[in-house]
């Protein structure tokens, strides 16, 4: 899917993209492309939807934590992959 800013710097996401993953989204800029992720309103409470009761007796702020240092590590790891091309 494609789809290209407005003079304000809007862009159009489809009434099914919308639907399926909701109004509000967190941009992410990487080294090569801009990504965007789904934000609930309540991201944790998203997760536990999303794996049931698999985190049932783990505290919310270490699921914070840990989410936080996974995305992190994630990101660092491709900056550090497109900056090993780059200079090969």
């Amino acid at each position: 899917m494609g789809t290209t800013a407005d003079e304000r710097g809007r862009i159009y996401l489809p009434k099914d993209v919308r639907d399926r993953y909701g109004d509000r989204y967190r941009i992410v800029e990487l080294p090569t492309h801009v990504v965007l992720l789904p934000v609930d309103d309540d991201p944790i409470e998203g997760l536990r939807d999303a794996v049931g009761d698999a985190f049932a007796d783990i505290d919310h702020d270490d699921i914070e934590g840990e989410s936080i240092a996974t995305a992190k590590a994630e990101i660092d790891a491709e900056i550090d992959d497109r900056e090993r091309q780059t200079s090969e």
